[in-house]
């Protein structure tokens, strides 16, 4: 990623809101091909992601998860569906923030969405967290602040090897 946007307000062109509906992303990352990429970075509670107790022998998403979901669908949506307009007008705004002759693409947008811990999940939470993550890898990866953690120090160990 080269560039990050803040508060990016995207035009929702599929509302039945009299007026013009904007729904504002709260962070994106653009990469050097210009593509945008929302990012939802939510709390890192312990307790937000999945059920304590199963439902038919499944841990369910919490409230938290699955709103998070929700909301990136969301913005995924409304960015798909504004489409070239939209990259006119995010550049004609954002201008000043971007590198010069950068080009904004709303092609398939994805969503990362940072939440929660999972260091102290069982092994079947975490089986079920991974149907969860995979379901929807298409569109939104979903990582836990516990991942970053992991990732960054699977990183500087890769870096400190010779």
């Amino acid at each position: 990623y080269i560039t990050v946007l803040k508060a990016l307000e995207a035009k929702a062109v599929y509302s039945y809101s009299p007026g013009v509906v904007k729904c504002k992303i709260a962070c994106t990352w653009e990469d050097l091909s210009g593509s945008i990429e929302i990012v939802e970075i939510k709390q890192p509670f312990e307790k937000c992601i999945l059920s304590q107790r199963t439902y038919r022998d499944n841990y369910t998403p919490k409230k938290e998860l699955s709103g998070s979901i929700m909301q990136a669908e969301k913005y995924i949506f409304h960015l798909s569906k504004w489409g070239v307009d939209g990259e006119k007008e995010i550049l004609q705004k954002r201008q000043a923030e971007l590198p010069p002759d950068f080009k904004i693409r709303i092609t398939n947008p994805k969503a990362l969405i940072i939440l929660g811990r999972d260091n102290n999940f069982a092994s079947d939470q975490l089986f079920d967290f991974e149907i969860i993550r995979r379901k929807y890898a298409n569109m939104i990866d979903i990582i836990t602040y516990d991942d970053l953690l992991r990732r960054f120090k699977n990183i500087v160990t890769m870096l400190s090897i010779k």
